[in-house]
């Protein structure tokens, strides 16, 4: 019987990715890849030319079974996505579900990730947190950020440059204009930054910047010790 493996790979800098990675895609006899034009990039660089095979959310039902029956011929395969680790907002959940349900052995690797250096360098609270990944772009998206609105642990939300303006304008809307908030984009790539302020100061920000490249957008739980010594502050009687 052979193994499945769920190998993150970089988000950015092609040196994100780690050693056990390199030599797991080297010796795997089959490779996952959510955009195999994207994958072929990363391979090449690091001179790996093992068979690859497109699997991404639009094939991935069709194909599982087969991929499955390879896993229980004894073929060992890696699934990589474009960036990151997959299953987290990207294709590996489904074949992982169905290894294990088929007693295969899944290993994941440790590795790259975007929400979590955009957590850890947020300056937010970052014990307690809930990973809501990309929010329905149509159906259920105000639902879902107004079930939001008491959420008591820090928040984490991937977003594309063409709605970051739409979903900044609707967590003014519903967490308040004051809510703390940290928004990073192009995680380990050349033009990394992070936006920190309120919600609506960083609105503010890229209605007036255009903006460019991915977003992770981590948004401070209801009452934080920030929140709470504004309002102390905001209390206090004016001295004239």
């Amino acid at each position: 019987m052979g193994i499945l493996y769920l190998v993150p790979t970089p988000v950015g800098n092609m040196e994100d990715i780690t050693m056990r990675a390199l030599k797991v895609l080297r010796e795997a006899d089959l490779i996952l890849a959510e955009d195999t034009r994207t994958s072929s990039n990363l391979l090449r660089h690091f001179d790996i030319r093992n068979a690859m095979l497109s699997y991404h959310k639009f094939n991935e039902h069709q194909t599982v079974q087969s991929i499955v029956e390879r896993l229980l011929a004894g073929q060992t395969i890696a699934v990589v996505s474009d960036a990151g680790t997959p299953g987290i907002s990207d294709p590996g959940f489904l074949v992982a579900r169905e290894a294990i349900r088929a007693g295969i052995e899944v290993i994941t690797l440790p590795g790259a990730t975007a929400f979590v250096p955009a957590l850890v360098s947020s300056g937010l609270p970052c014990d307690r947190f809930c990973f809501e990944g990309f929010l329905p772009q149509k159906k259920g998206r105000k639902t879902r950020i107004q079930a939001l609105a008491e959420e008591t642990r820090t928040m984490i939300f991937y977003e594309s440059p063409h709605r970051i303006v739409k979903t900044l304008t609707q967590f003014v809307e519903v967490f308040g204009s004051e809510r703390q908030t940290s928004v990073c984009r192009e995680i380990s790539k050349i033009h990394e930054e992070s936006i920190r302020g309120t919600l609506g100061e960083v609105l503010q920000h890229f209605t007036e910047t255009e903006p460019r490249g991915e977003f992770v957008i981590v948004v401070a739980p209801l009452n934080t010790p920030l929140q709470k010594k504004k309002k102390e502050k905001d209390k206090q009687p004016i001295k004239e």
